[in-house]
């Protein structure tokens, strides 16, 4: 009898604790945003970042639908030569292929049909729909050998964001939230934005920022173009500030009195969500305002800046996010899905993300931020050699292809104006450095001061990672 009312004047402390608490759970929910491992469950007591990072932030330049390696960056004069002959049956080697060409007789080779030339110290080879980029191309690392195993789009980007084809698992955004927590109380860790190249294109789904089996205020926040940035975060028409504020307190009291009964760790994220939407009524709306900004930036990055919804108008949105202190930016821009019709939907795709991904970077330094800022720019898979469909110089298209793509990445602790790895003749094959999808993952862990293999989740019995069982950092990468 003793023991039991001992305990049951344990509960009673415990509530009165939570009920005097100014916020109740929610403070302690609010103060793991900037501690998360402090609540993590048992994750092999590991505290994060494992050691000195070299980046404090990631901005992730998201080409959905897959961009052609073979007309922006890999450089392949012997497609020229052989435009209209077969590919060769000892470079595909019989390799899979979608069913949207598995039914073709032949593969014909089918060469980029813009200039190229070699630009800056390095003497890095780039297509003429990259004009911008020329004054980027000694700060870059290009990375030619990307490779992955899934070749529709559905399945790969979702390996690409969560290091599974399957959905479910936690986006690489939700990893790095739950793992180093934000910077900015009064805004969420990891801010999505979207934009759209051209009708239609690849849908996108919330998995692919989903916080999986993390807690849920880990999850992407898309922040939206128009007078309503984030869905549901205004007061409802007649509700003041401060009495939602009250509500909220009432609320946390409710979820107090739920938590101590039932012990479940959502309700502590419920409380954290309700609080940063509080924060973010007031955050928000300035941190999306770009109407200050002097004119110089606008030219910097574009016509686009001033038209929200646009690419160029979220890489702006994406420099004043990080200078805000959110620890993960992802910019998805859909289009780049071309069977068809290429040469004409790459000058159109390569105009609207060529100068505004230049000028984010130049902009990210001239403030020095670059210097603590990892940025990428990549798709899901690359483009093959062949023509699908047409064989048109003007009008063919390229079907998917998993087997090599190539992606860049910039900033702090990545080396500059450097190229990694090498395909073949036909831009078919690798044959030096290969880097797979979560080799990709593990040095983007690594620069935000993270052991891949040791930041680990446990989930129904199982440690889950965002490598899986796989992954080495691609050291000659690093600076």
């Amino acid at each position: 009898m003793e023991d039991r009312l001992k305990s049951i004047a344990n509960q009673i402390n415990r509530r009165t604790f939570l009920n005097n608490s100014l916020f109740g759970i929610g403070g302690a929910a609010l103060s793991s945003l900037t501690n998360p491992l402090s609540a993590m469950p048992d994750s092999d007591e590991l505290l994060l970042p494992h050691f000195q990072p070299k980046v404090k932030r990631v901005i992730y330049l998201f080409q959905s639908g897959a961009p052609s390696q073979l007309e922006l960056f890999d450089h392949k004069p012997k497609l020229k030569e052989m435009f209209g002959q077969e590919l060769p049956d000892s470079i595909r080697q019989g390799q899979r292929v979608t069913g949207m060409t598995s039914d073709q007789r032949s593969f014909p080779l089918a060469a980029s049909q813009f200039t190229w030339n070699q630009y800056g110290e390095s003497q890095t080879w780039l297509s003429e729909l990259l004009p911008h980029h020329r004054k980027i191309v000694d700060e870059i690392a290009i990375v030619k050998s990307m490779y992955t195993e899934a070749i529709n789009h559905d399945p790969a980007v979702t390996f690409v964001q969560t290091g599974s084809q399957q959905a479910g698992r936690p986006s690489i955004g939700s990893w790095v939230s739950y793992g180093l927590g934000s910077d900015n109380e009064n805004l969420p860790s990891f801010v999505v934005l979207l934009s759209r190249g051209q009708n239609g294109g690849q849908p996108l789904y919330a998995k692919l920022w989903g916080n999986g089996f993390l807690p849920a205020d880990h999850q992407g926040v898309m922040f939206r173009s128009g007078h309503e940035p984030v869905l549901y975060l205004n007061n409802p028409e007649g509700m003041a500030r401060e009495d939602r504020q009250q509500m909220i307190q009432y609320l946390n009291k409710i979820h107090a009195e739920q938590y101590n009964t039932i012990k479940d760790e959502s309700i502590k994220a419920r409380i954290a969500q309700y609080e940063m939407a509080f924060k973010m009524q007031m955050s928000v709306p300035e941190t999306v305002d770009v109407s200050n900004e002097p004119d110089y930036i606008y030219d910097m990055y574009g016509p686009d800046a001033k038209i929200p919804g646009t690419y160029g108008y979220n890489c702006l949105l994406a420099r004043k996010l990080a200078e805000k202190g959110v620890r993960f930016i992802q910019l998805y821009h859909q289009g780049w899905d071309m069977h068809g019709g290429l040469p004409h939907l790459m000058k159109r795709l390569a105009k609207q993300t060529d100068q505004p991904s230049t000028a984010l970077l130049l902009d990210l330094k001239q403030r020095g931020m670059l210097e603590d800022t990892l940025v990428i720019w990549g798709g899901e898979f690359g483009r093959g050699c062949y023509s699908q469909g047409s064989l048109k110089p003007d009008n063919f298209g390229r079907d998917h292809h998993p087997r090599c793509f190539s992606i860049w990445m910039a900033g702090g602790g990545v080396k500059k104006g450097v190229t990694i790895g090498e395909t073949d003749d036909f831009g078919y094959n690798i044959i030096k450095d290969p880097v797979h999808v979560h080799d990709f993952q593990a040095t983007l862990m690594h620069l935000l001061g993270i052991h891949h293999d040791q930041y680990v989740y446990k989930y129904q019995g199982r440690r889950f990672r965002l490598t899986d069982v796989h992954g080495h950092v691609i050291k000659d990468l690093l600076a």
